[in-house]
């Protein structure tokens, strides 16, 4: 099932044929749900192993619209997850002293190192995703990106590090509902941002501009997974089994013991 959404370098997709509902790919829930349970045992015991033998990276990046579940997948998926052995990594604002740096200088800080799982929530992306739509560079500039972070990826994965990039694909319509739920509940209120409605505005920018991105860095290194994120349930589902399947495909193991250890006693 992971590889289900898992996009195909120069397969060309439209972003207009990629389905957003989960219902569209399993409609029992129930199931759904059962087996994810058991796909989060199995990445614990596959992450303990991981984190102690030290000898590759994760980096897991999400992308999405406003309300697309980002923070939910984060705090879905990777639940129960060893603390020690993850990082989650939001961006922002570039501040001055990033500004002052080429625009990859504050992602390559946060990549993981040897033995953890790094998460982006959000990424390198926006910067041929909010800054082209919001016309803050020229276009040429923006248009050499996508060779720069295919580049960017292509030594990360070459210096051991595992990328899985996830694009959570929600429909217009599902994002006014999730709008609607952080009006209508107040314990949510705190995640509506009115600013949000603006980039509303320019949806149909941002799908072209998420389609080039899917296209244009879908590489045989890192390619993009086309998640249907309508249905949170569905979200989990097949991202967790595309996390469980790259650690299986990784097949960390636990290192020797240090000589001498049999003989310690603990007095």
């Amino acid at each position: 099932m992971s590889s289900l959404h898992r996009l195909d370098p120069g397969n060309v997709v439209s972003i207009n044929e990629l389905s957003t509902r989960g219902h569209d790919f399993c409609s029992d829930r129930k199931a759904a749900e059962k087996e994810r349970k058991a796909l989060r045992k199995e990445m614990f015991e596959l992450q303990q192993r991981f984190y102690a033998a030290q000898d590759r990276k994760l980096l897991i990046v999400l992308q999405a619209m406003d309300a697309g579940g980002k923070d939910g997948t984060v705090r879905r998926v990777l639940e129960g997850i060893d603390p020690r052995g993850i990082r989650v990594s939001s961006f922002k604002l570039p501040t001055r002293q990033e500004l002052a740096h080429d625009y990859l200088w504050r992602i390559h800080q946060e990549v993981p190192a040897a033995g953890m799982i790094g998460v982006f929530n959000r990424s390198h992306y926006e910067d041929v995703l909010a800054v082209r739509v919001r016309e803050l560079v020229p276009e040429e500039v923006w248009q050499s990106r996508y060779q720069q972070i295919n580049q960017f990826e292509s030594l990360l994965t070459e210096t051991g590090t595992t990328i899985l990039k996830f694009f959570l694909h929600i429909s217009k319509e599902e994002q006014k509902e999730r709008f609607q739920a952080r009006l209508d509940v107040p314990e949510k209120n705190w995640k509506f941002a009115v600013e949000d409605l603006a980039t509303r505005e320019r949806w149909d920018d941002y799908m072209v501009a998420y389609e080039d991105m899917l296209n244009r860095c879908t590489t045989e290194a890192a390619p993009w997974y086309a998640i249907p994120a309508d249905q949170k349930w569905y979200r989990n589902l097949v991202i967790t089994r595309a996390i469980v399947d790259a650690l299986k495909q990784i097949n960390p193991q636990y290192p020797p013991p240090a000589p001498g250890l049999d003989e310690v006693q603990i007095p």
